[in-house]
């Protein structure tokens, strides 16, 4: 029973550091605080200006990417979840990169091919606004350029998927 007693207060603590805290961080905290919030993040990217994004990436089973997006002096000026129809819908086939597509999402769930396209395709789990499960996938030719992108439903636990 002791154990347990020290042990709850560093559980508690272990439970409140994480990704699903970085949206809830107010623009103007310093880096080091969002790391403490919101615990080591998956990578860490350039932003235009001198900032950096955080990005707190819960692929390839989760269905969520939270960016903290700080400034060049690392006070954050936005928090968000990236995967969204609204944040796919801003991909451009033909001017895109994987880096510019890696930077606005974080690291794709997987990275597939096939015999009908000459190149890789990047697939991220996310979830839609009715809160279906979904696949989106980025079609990139072999020199890493999008060339199309699109949504597609993840059927888990589909009837015909169930053992009998």
């Amino acid at each position: 029973m002791r154990l347990y007693a020290l042990m709850a207060p560093a559980l508690l603590l272990a439970a409140c550091a994480g990704p699903w805290n970085s949206t809830n961080i107010a623009p103007g905290t310093p880096r080091e605080q969002v790391l403490a919030q919101s615990g080591p993040p998956t990578r860490v990217v350039p932003l235009a200006g001198g900032g950096q994004r955080l990005q707190y990436s819960l692929q390839p089973l989760g269905r969520e990417a939270y960016m903290v997006d700080l400034d060049a002096s690392g006070r954050v000026v936005g928090a968000y979840q990236a995967l969204t129809e609204a944040n796919f819908n801003r991909i451009e086939p033909g001017k895109w990169t994987v880096a510019d597509v890696e930077r606005e999402f974080g690291p794709p769930a997987m990275v597939d091919g096939v015999a009908s396209w000459n190149g890789p395709i990047l697939t991220y789990r996310w979830r839609d606004l009715s809160r279906s499960d979904m696949f989106y996938w980025v079609y990139l030719d072999p020199q890493g350029v999008v060339q199309r992108a699109h949504p597609g439903m993840e059927f888990l636990n589909a009837p015909n998927d169930r053992r009998h």
